[in-house]
């Protein structure tokens, strides 16, 4: 049975009459009686009984009557609700990377997101960088890239991937001739890095600091294009995963050695406060990427 047909005996038992109902539904009179013949003789009953100056509801039609009212409470309610999921989308997503690796990746995703969720306003903090749960904490961030789970009762850590840090050289390096680096081929090296403090640098926090290892010489280069002329140049090491240099065009002569017999493993988190994690938009954001970057 058709919502017309619920709507017309909802609007002529309110009316109570087909002169009224033709006004409320934007119809003629004829069209309406056309209608309500049509649907008696599909039912098999009548739906009311008709007067001179009242149109009654029969005990078929009383039922059909109150099936209708709760068939339009019922999509005037699943509407608000859409409207209500909708609102709940809008937001402003303060993000920010504890590794500025993904800055090269992130502007591509948000492009994607701006498409899917117009009402969405995704702001990079590119300044955060070492301080970024620091500021989930005070607000200054709604989400952080991290490469560290922090430990609190606040934050909700979500995993994102896990990638594999290789040590970039020039193949005429003499390091070339290893199968792995170890902490301690490190000491005679110039290390290329994207800014300091070196607690940020992945290699030096998880490889080299815990071997009291520390490089001659470390030069802190924020142009990747700037880094790779220089290890073409054969002028020093930088630590990188594969996925970082993916949009570069690499020289033949740059190789990827492996560093550490088990290799440099690291897993990149989402924080975010537990108290926003399931706003609608927060929630969007997390799963879509997820989806974008989740290996």
């Amino acid at each position: 049975m058709e919502l017309k047909y619920f709507r017309l005996i909802k609007t002529i038992a309110e009316e109570g009459s087909l002169a009224h109902s033709s006004e409320r539904l934007f119809l003629t009179q004829s069209a309406l009686s056309h209608q309500l013949k049509d649907l008696e003789e599909r039912l098999g009953f009548k739906v009311f009984q008709r007067s001179r100056n009242k149109w009654n509801l029969t005990v078929e039609g009383t039922e059909l009557y109150n099936l209708a009212n709760t068939l339009f409470s019922s999509i005037d309610e699943g509407f608000r609700n859409i409207r209500n999921i909708q609102e709940g989308s809008k937001g402003t997503i303060k993000l920010s990377a504890e590794c500025q690796s993904f800055f090269h990746s992130i502007p591509s995703f948000i492009q994607k997101m701006g498409i899917l969720y117009p009402e969405m306003d995704i702001d990079i903090t590119l300044g955060a960088t070492h301080q970024t749960i620091s500021q989930v904490f005070s607000g200054e961030l709604d989400i952080a890239i991290v490469t560290s789970k922090p430990v609190s009762d606040e934050l909700e850590s979500i995993r994102v991937f896990e990638d594999e840090i290789f040590a970039v050289i020039h193949q005429e390096n003499p390091l070339n001739g290893l199968d792995f680096l170890e902490a301690s081929h490190f000491s005679d090296i110039h290390l290329l890095i994207n800014s300091f403090p070196l607690e940020g640098v992945a290699v030096y926090e998880q490889f080299l600091k815990p071997n009291k290892i520390h490089p001659y010489k470390i030069t802190a280069i924020p142009f990747t294009e700037i880094t790779l002329s220089m290890l073409v140049a054969n002028m020093g090491v930088m630590c990188a995963p594969k996925w970082q240099l993916a949009p570069f065009k690499l020289s033949k002569e740059l190789v990827f050695k492996q560093i550490g017999k088990n290799g440099l493993l690291r897993t990149h988190y989402l924080i975010v406060k537990k108290e926003h994690r399931n706003k609608k938009y927060i929630h969007d954001f997390i799963v879509s990427f997820q989806e974008d970057f989740l290996q």
